[in-house]
């Protein structure tokens, strides 16, 4: 199973909602759409399903044209938003609904499906009784009851709080571990993407940034736009002085990078995490080195949340740190100096 979109070009009116758009998803694996909303990521999977046309392009599953194909006859489970489940049936009408009601199997495929979702004793209620994952649950048993080759969720955590969400997510990744079809999830959450996705395509306003295996990506993103969308808060215009020197304008800071500076590059990033403090004598070591990368924090602003401090220092360069609950006092929170590791500078192409 192979599911490959060629060129795909969708306005509505004005708005080009996808843009020369191309990507594959091999069988058995989860790709994730994420993007901010409104970037085009739920008519790309409303195209998949045949829920939309394409006004160019291709949509292939295992080398056919599937553009032209009805909805009902992809072989596709999409699993909306809102869940959709019929508010007149039950939950173990609900989960059936989409089976040959003449079957003999019928009746046992639901029953699995209630014991794998873990949704015994609920079988007689109907949708509005149910929880948000609960709902979330019956929607995915009753898609995976007909076993779609190719599985869709667009946002499915998106209407849950934080604690149930982190659950759902959890048993989300054991049910795409035992499915071995083609899964695409939509998502504006980098967390969800990097916890559930083997492989991220990142959009913007109908345009494909980057695609690529999800952690590369997050550890190495090439453009400025793909750098903020996985969560890259550090960005500055930079001068090039050599090949592995730059002079970052926003921080007033040289630095040293162990990637070849190109011509092309317009913006250098660090990930908030990446700063390493240190004391006055490990800092005297280090300023032996060319490519040690200090600064010395300066007047900045501290700001505490539950388990982690955010710093801004004098340079406007935001660093997160971890710390505990049970400890409130940042009075010794700033080292004499932090450096960055040149592994760990982004250099990137394009503009915000």
């Amino acid at each position: 199973m192979y599911v490959e979109l060629i060129d795909i070009n969708k306005s509505f009116g004005t708005e080009k909602v996808s843009d020369h758009v191309s990507f594959g998803i091999e069988k058995g694996k989860l790709v994730g759409l994420l993007g901010p909303s409104g970037g085009g990521k739920t008519t790309i999977l409303r195209m998949i399903a045949g829920l939309e046309d394409p006004d160019s392009g291709e949509i292939r599953v295992d080398g056919k044209v599937v553009n032209q194909t009805p909805a009902g006859e992809r072989g596709i489970g999409f699993v909306f938003q809102n869940y959709a489940l019929f508010p007149n049936m039950t939950v173990e009408q609900n989960i059936g609904c989409g089976l040959d009601q003449k079957s003999p199997k019928r009746y046992d495929k639901v029953k699995e499906m209630i014991s794998r979702f873990q949704l015994e004793g609920l079988e007689n209620s109907f949708p509005a009784r149910l929880s948000g994952g609960q709902q979330q649950r019956v929607a995915l048993a009753r898609i995976l009851a007909y076993e779609p080759e190719v599985l869709l969720l667009d946002e499915p955590f998106s209407a849950m709080d934080a604690h149930l969400k982190e659950g759902l997510r959890l048993q989300m990744a054991e049910v795409i571990r035992d499915y071995q079809g083609v899964t695409v999830l939509v998502t504006h959450d980098r967390d969800e993407a990097y916890q559930l996705c083997d492989n991220i395509l990142l959009l913007k306003d109908g345009t494909a940034l980057e695609k690529g295996e999800t952690q590369e990506l997050f550890e190495r993103p090439k453009t400025v736009q793909a750098a903020r969308l996985t969560g890259c808060k550090n960005l500055s215009h930079f001068k090039k002085i050599s090949d592995f020197c730059l002079w970052a304008y926003d921080w007033n800071l040289k630095l040293f990078t162990c990637e070849k500076i190109t011509d092309d590059m317009t913006y250098v990033g660090i990930r908030a995490h990446d700063f390493i403090p240190l004391s006055k004598s490990e800092a005297d070591e280090w300023e032996k080195r060319e490519d040690a990368n200090l600064f010395s924090p300066g007047k900045s602003k501290i700001s505490e949340m539950p388990f982690e401090w955010y710093v801004t220092f004098q340079n406007h360069l935001w660093w997160k740190t971890n710390k505990s609950l049970h400890n409130n006092d940042s009075e010794d929170l700033l080292p004499p100096y932090l450096r960055v590791d040149p592994t760990s500078i982004l250099l990137l192409k394009g503009e915000l």
